[in-house]
């Protein structure tokens, strides 16, 4: 599933083609995804201009004068920006013409997605909700350690909680959890304010260092440019089950928390 950096490469990607561009046309070949793209968007998005193009969470929002359009990737999505006539491939299942020639296409596979529109000042229930950004200056140690008081709940999944904060997925809380030197399957109310510094200080880094190389090489994923990331390339546990440990040489083991695999090193992690 395209994580927080894998969007945020796509805002960044999409952002400088689309911003101050007029819509000119939309074409919506498959309603289907995780909830139905409204039958209105056409004629709602039609001479509106994106005037900026902002990411909360894994959501991007597509700002007009008259409201925004709201998007998620899924677990298989990707927009691309191509030249308008292009021939769609399969699963394109959206285009939104644009002044400047460009196509902004809409792919995604599994269809669990979405595009909904929200009017001007409306906040969506899925945005409601949302804990801060992992990147902003009201995210750090001390905010982490007050939200995990009295909490009993794996470390892991507490990080990954988007009401806690958002955009930590599995891939990132592997990485961040394991620079921390904290398992995955630490009681999170048992953890001191200067390791929760620590790992908030991680997950920033983490993120941003992923951001900078592009996202994470998922099979499904291809960023806003057409190119895929390269953070895989620097990864120290995830999806590194039964190798040795990249800092200490030990085999790193794996865990299920929340049905989702854990790697973690015995010796580097406590």
């Amino acid at each position: 599933m395209p994580e927080l950096p894998e969007v945020e490469t796509t805002r960044r990607g999409v952002s400088p083609h689309c911003e101050g561009q007029r819509v000119t046309a939309v074409e919506v070949r498959d309603h289907r995804l995780r909830w139905p793209v409204p039958d209105q968007l056409p004629a709602l998005l039609v001479g509106q201009v994106f005037q900026s193009v902002e990411r909360r969470a894994k959501y991007l929002l597509f700002r007009t004068s008259a409201g925004t359009l709201l998007v998620h990737l899924g677990m298989s999505g990707s927009l691309r920006l191509v030249p308008q006539g292009e021939p769609p491939r399969r699963h394109d299942h959206i285009d939104i013409l644009l002044q400047n020639g460009l196509c902004l296409r809409y792919h995604d596979p599994r269809r669990f997605g979405c595009c909904l529109w929200l009017e001007r000042g409306e906040l969506h229930p899925l945005l409601g909700k949302l804990g801060p950004e992992p990147l902003s200056a009201n995210f750090d140690g001390k905010y982490l350690y007050g939200c995990s008081r009295g909490r009993k709940g794996p470390i892991k999944n507490f990080i990954m909680d988007a009401k806690v904060v958002v955009g930590v997925g599995n891939i990132y809380a592997n990485e961040a959890l394991f620079l921390a030197g904290i398992r995955p399957d630490r009681a999170s109310g048992r953890i001191s304010r200067a390791r929760y510094d620590d790992l908030a200080s991680q997950i920033k880094q983490v993120l941003t260092t992923a951001i900078s190389s592009g996202g994470t090489t998922l099979r499904d994923f291809v960023g806003g440019d057409g190119k895929p990331g390269y953070f895989a390339q620097k990864l120290f546990v995830y999806g590194r089950k039964g190798e040795a440990c990249k800092q200490c040489g030990h085999t790193l083991r794996e865990t299920r928390l929340g049905q989702r695999s854990s790697v973690y090193c015995v010796t580097c992690q406590r």
